[in-house]
């Protein structure tokens, strides 16, 4: 039989802003910003730097006000670090200035890969951090190299284009050869519009360009050291940046952590046993609401669920601007609101109004989670840089045992979502071949990086938390109990206080700390 990989549903780590992206209805507010304040620049940490790169480590930051109690900045980086005179490419950055007392600044990352974190800062940073956090630290947001106001990523230009690859229907019968050749033609026309319009930058988008980068950042800035805020994916670049840099790396907390360890493979499929595992707990919290659309026992809501799913693969849903949901579709939106237990209720609406007909809700949900806006525009370039990041950083894999293992965990442990989790995988039509390795992440030398993890993480679950903090020689686990993506900043006071107090007075939490 011609098995298809389980890796077309290797899902978006997004972390926090993809989920606030997509609850605009639930609350997720932006940011009360104290006035405009006078502008700081302080002077470049160049220490220990190569002459090569001293123009770079160097360069002075113009500052200028971008919003209110906002100010940005461009950064001018290398294309290639490994050849630094090859190129040059712009690196977007905005900054809030602390409000009381300033410990240097405060690097977040929303995660992805490919989430703007110029935009996370911007637009929603009380959301994004914390007040105490707001008061110490210049919070800096920024879009990693082929993200959003940086030099991007540009793959389809025509936002028709893209709702056809993001939206499309296959005309073949699913999980066979006809179904497989056509997503692979498919995926073949965007890689090569990626390629086309994206230059010499598509093979240069890797983690541990973008964790080079970051270090330039913080030189730029004045700081000698290394503080950041890492979400999701960006745990992966934390931990990059402490291995590249381990004696920079002063305070570094890492929410909702990737494995490094893990190939891809192993990430898809985790990943549909974590979405699997949140569809149980929000369907058991539905059947004990009001106006929930399925009855019975919680076997009997995944069996009505599953048919609905079925329904919609057999007879799609015509939307009012004339897309069709599809199963694929539906299932982008049902992971879409599975982020974050505040999204539940708009879930369980999108499902209620498919059973009435009405697809609307549902592609609202997978809208957000393609960065799509209501008048068919496209908000950014986070699914372009997404793939090209991951095709980039991981290995090609070609093992037909190992397809066949994962795809029976799938089976095994997410029989809800395995039809829809598998398919041809997009970077074998990579036009660059992956230069990232997948390998245990031990930073020997580095300070104290805390990792929190959240008990029922679907996008990263907590087992990959446990296993970063126990690579990392000076790691440090915190445990949030509860369900969705990421656990600082989401109202546990414990895991607030742990990762505030390690950000601000560098007071190391209990290895182990379990928030309840």
């Amino acid at each position: 039989m011609n098995r298809s990989k389980p890796a077309l549903r290797r899902v978006a780590a997004a972390g926090a802003a993809l989920v606030c992206a997509a609850l605009v209805l639930s609350g997720c507010l932006y940011a009360q910003i104290p006035e405009d304040k006078a502008s700081v620049t302080r002077e470049p940490d160049t220490t220990g730097v190569a002459d090569e790169l001293m123009p770079f480590y160097s360069q002075t930051l113009e500052w200028t006000q971008c919003g209110t109690g906002m100010d940005c900045a461009d950064v001018t980086a290398p294309l290639d670090w490994d050849e630094p005179q090859a190129g040059e490419i712009s690196l977007a950055l905005v900054r809030h200035q602390a409000t009381r007392q300033h410990q240097g600044s405060l690097l977040v990352n929303p995660g992805g890969p490919g989430s703007s974190g110029y935009d996370y800062i911007a637009e929603n940073l009380t959301y994004a951090v914390g007040p105490a956090l707001i008061e110490n630290f210049d919070v800096i947001g920024f879009d990693p190299r082929g993200v959003g106001r940086s030099t991007a990523v540009t793959c389809f230009e025509d936002p028709a284009q893209r709702d056809e690859f993001n939206y499309g229907l296959t005309t073949e019968p699913r999980d066979t050869p006809e179904w497989e050749a056509e997503l692979q033609a498919d995926q073949k026309e965007y890689a090569e519009a990626c390629a086309a319009n994206s230059g010499e930058l598509l093979q240069h988008v890797t983690t541990v360009n973008a964790a080079r980068d970051m270090d330039l950042i913080r030189a730029v800035l004045g700081d000698s050291q290394l503080n950041y805020l890492g979400y999701s994916y960006g745990t992966f670049l934390g931990a990059t940046y402490a291995k590249l840099y381990p004696g920079r790396a002063q305070r570094l907390v890492l929410d909702g952590a990737i494995d490094p360890s893990i190939p891809g493979l192993d990430v898809g499929t985790t990943q549909a046993l974590g979405f699997e595992s949140a569809l149980r707990a929000y369907l058991e919290n539905c059947l004990a609401s009001n106006g929930c659309p399925f009855n019975g026992t919680l076997d009997d809501a995944l069996t009505d669920f599953r048919a609905l799913l079925a329904a919609v693969e057999r007879s799609p849903l015509r939307n009012g601007d004339g897309r069709m949901l599809g199963a694929d579709t539906m299932v982008t939106g049902v992971i879409m609101a599975m982020y974050s237990q505040g999204s539940w209720q708009y879930l369980t609406d999108a499902l209620t109004a498919v059973l009435q007909g009405d697809p609307s809700t549902m592609f609202f949900l997978a809208d957000s989670y393609n960065g799509r806006n209501p008048d068919g525009t496209y908000a950014d370039n986070s699914m372009d840089a997404f793939n090209a990041y991951n095709c980039m950083d991981y290995p090609v894999e070609d093992d037909p045992a190992a397809e066949d293992a994962a795809m029976k965990r799938i089976e095994e442990g997410a029989p809800t979502f395995a039809p829809y989790w598998q398919g041809p995988d997009l970077c074998e039509q990579w036009p660059y071949p992956p230069t990232g390795t997948r390998e245990a992440i031990t930073a020997p030398g580095a300070a104290p990086i805390v990792v929190v993890g959240t008990t029922n993480d679907p996008a990263t679950p907590y087992e990959w938390s446990e296993s970063l903090a126990e690579q990392l020689e000076t790691g440090v686990l915190v445990t949030r109990v509860g369900e969705g993506h990421t656990g600082y900043n989401k109202g546990n006071g414990c895991v607030d206080a742990a990762v505030e107090g390690f950000l601000i007075d560098g007071t190391v939490p209990e290895d182990g700390l379990r928030c309840e």
